[in-house]
């Protein structure tokens, strides 16, 4: 058992290790940005985020004209 915990310990202290590396070697690294509203790209495409949209959509405009 304490082998096994050991092993899983030093595999997961591996992982996090090789996914910082960027971050860690790099003179200002930082992670790179993932979510939709930070890439150039998408936004370019017109492509926004879900929950932006929605709070769109549930946001009441204070220029809204009743009906």
């Amino acid at each position: 058992m304490l082998k096994t915990m050991l092993f899983c310990v030093i595999i997961v202290g591996i992982a996090v290790l090789l996914l910082s590396v960027r971050v860690l070697l790099k003179k200002n690294g930082r992670f790179v940005k993932t979510h939709v509203s930070q890439s150039k790209a998408m936004r370019e495409r017109g492509v926004t985020c879900v929950q932006s949209q929605e709070y769109a959509m549930r946001h009441k405009s204070p220029y809204a004209v009743k009906e």
